[in-house]
């Protein structure tokens, strides 16, 4: 896979996620699945969603005991999805069981990244509410580094950490990156964000964009604009 552009489609239900998507007459955007309408609708809406022509992120941050993430990626593995997630602070040996768990009997499986920290964390937040006091940056080379030892394929980062994490584990180690705004629209409750174009000039591999397209006026509009400034 090349750069692209995922849409975050954090809708409540198939009703609201359809008549997004039926907007997409021309180029089938690539859609995030995240925890909100997953648990709404279960799997048959990845399976609707793939059956339409779409590239799905199944965006469900697995972090358990290491059988019980090998046996829930297991089950993943069968909705051929292409890529999926976990939390890399599961530990080095969770994530390699969650390879072991979605790789299928013929070898091949979906991409899978793990989230180092999440996009609402600042240092602030993670020294008084985690009790890690080291510097956000190295804490996140730190888990992108166990990703890659554990065999997972890139990491879900902060856009402003995207060209570190190349330098720490390689260029073909993917980063895929939420925080994402235009330049004139608004940064919600994201604290470290970036526009597409700087995303993609620091090295981000896919962006991850939801309101600044699932909210706009146009959304084919804001989504192509996102792909010409990012995919260009």
């Amino acid at each position: 896979m090349g750069k692209d552009v995922i849409v975050a489609c954090d809708f409540a239900s198939a009703e609201q996620v359809f008549a997004f998507l039926d907007k997409f007459t021309g180029r089938k955007p690539f859609v995030k699945i995240g925890m909100e309408l997953f648990y709404a609708e279960g799997p048959s809406i990845v399976r609707e969603i793939k059956k339409r022509g779409h590239k799905i992120f199944l965006d469900l941050k697995l972090h358990d005991i290491p059988n019980t993430v090998k046996k829930s990626m297991s089950v993943l593995s069968g909705l051929d999805v292409d890529i999926t997630n976990l939390h890399a602070g599961g530990t080095v040996r969770m994530m390699e069981a969650a390879v072991e768990g979605l790789t299928r009997p013929d070898g091949t499986r979906p991409l899978l990244i793990a989230v180092t920290q999440l996009t609402s964390t600042d240092q602030e937040s993670m020294e008084n509410d985690l009790l890690i006091h080291e510097p956000i940056d190295k804490v996140v080379m730190h888990y992108a580094a166990n990703a890659k030892k554990a065999g997972l394929d890139g990491v879900v980062c902060s856009p402003l950490e995207a060209g570190k994490v190349h330098d720490t584990c390689g260029s073909d180690f993917l980063t895929i990156t939420p925080g994402v705004r235009f330049a004139d629209g608004e940064i919600g409750d994201q604290k470290r964000v970036m526009t597409p174009a700087e995303a993609k000039k620091i090295g981000s591999d896919y962006i991850v964009v939801g309101r600044p397209i699932t909210a706009a006026e146009d959304p084919v509009a804001a989504y192509e604009r996102c792909v010409k400034e990012f995919c260009d």
